[in-house]
């Protein structure tokens, strides 16, 4: 481990100019952690982050201090008053981790996949990702308008279910729904109204479920590519659900009509 007392370091400033800008995270290739929670994910699923930065009180805590030894010279002690100077993380963070942004590539996809197209919030970019982990989802794919998947936001709302699935970004969705169709695959579009009840769908098999933009839903284009058109039954009569909750619903329900033929998890 290595002490720092200087914003100078080119390391710290790393660290400072990713954690502040979008375009230099995209340009790179990295991305940052935030909290000794998504750095034991990935140390424990990725291996060592390029620079760890603990703020000096963390060391006072067992784990904390197991995972920057582990780390040894990528990290970076540094006094709390620094700390806080380079991240702007929410409070109680006292570690960050530089790391490379994983790459994926499409292919023809798994037995059950997530589709978002033009999901901008990157809350529910993040929450549908921790579901998609949680429910068991081979693959997430993104269409090029969706919120950056990594992003503070979205890996602070995922919670290292980056770390867990595979996931594509910049996905021409449309091709990818008709490659998959032709493969077998059944392509599922969440609609608001006028789809057929989502627990009456055909879920059990190989299955891609799409989740449209918070406002307009899914386009035209890849609506006709679904083979199945779903809606959520909402007798409170409130009109939609949340991104995030709609995709949470019908993930689950594929995987208790999975259960329900006793098919194993995927």
């Amino acid at each position: 481990m290595l002490s720092v007392t200087s914003s100078r370091n080119p390391r710290l400033r790393e660290a400072a100019r990713l954690i502040a800008s979008s375009r230099d995270r995209r340009k790179a290739g990295k991305c940052v952690l935030e909290g000794e929670h998504l750095v034991a994910v990935y140390a424990a699923r990725r291996g060592l982050p390029e620079t760890l930065l603990v703020a000096a009180g963390a060391l006072d805590r067992p784990e904390a201090r197991a995972l920057a030894e582990r780390c040894g010279p990528r990290t970076l002690v540094v006094p709390p008053a620094l700390f806080r100077d380079v991240a702007v993380a929410p409070a109680g963070v006292e570690m960050l981790a530089v790391v490379p942004t994983p790459r994926g590539a499409a292919g023809t996809g798994g037995d059950f996949c997530l589709l978002l197209e033009e999901v901008q919030d990157p809350g529910n970019v993040g929450a549908m990702l921790r579901t998609a982990a949680a429910a068991g989802v081979a693959q997430v794919l993104l269409s090029a308008h969706c919120a950056f998947a990594w992003s503070p936001k979205v890996l602070r709302a995922a919670q290292g279910a980056h770390f867990c699935i595979d996931m594509v970004e910049g996905v021409d969705l449309v091709a990818w729904a008709s490659e998959y169709r032709r493969t077998g695959g059944e392509v599922v579009a969440t609609v608001a109204e006028g789809g057929h009840s989502l627990f009456d769908a055909r879920l059990a098999g190989r299955v891609a479920v799409a989740i449209g933009n918070e406002g307009a839903g899914l386009s035209a284009r890849l609506l006709d590519r679904s083979t199945q058109r779903v809606t959520i039954p909402m007798p409170g009569g409130v009109g939609s659900l949340n991104a995030a909750a709609a995709a949470a619903v019908c993930l689950f329900e594929r995987v208790r009509q999975r259960a329900a033929i006793g098919a194993a998890p995927p």
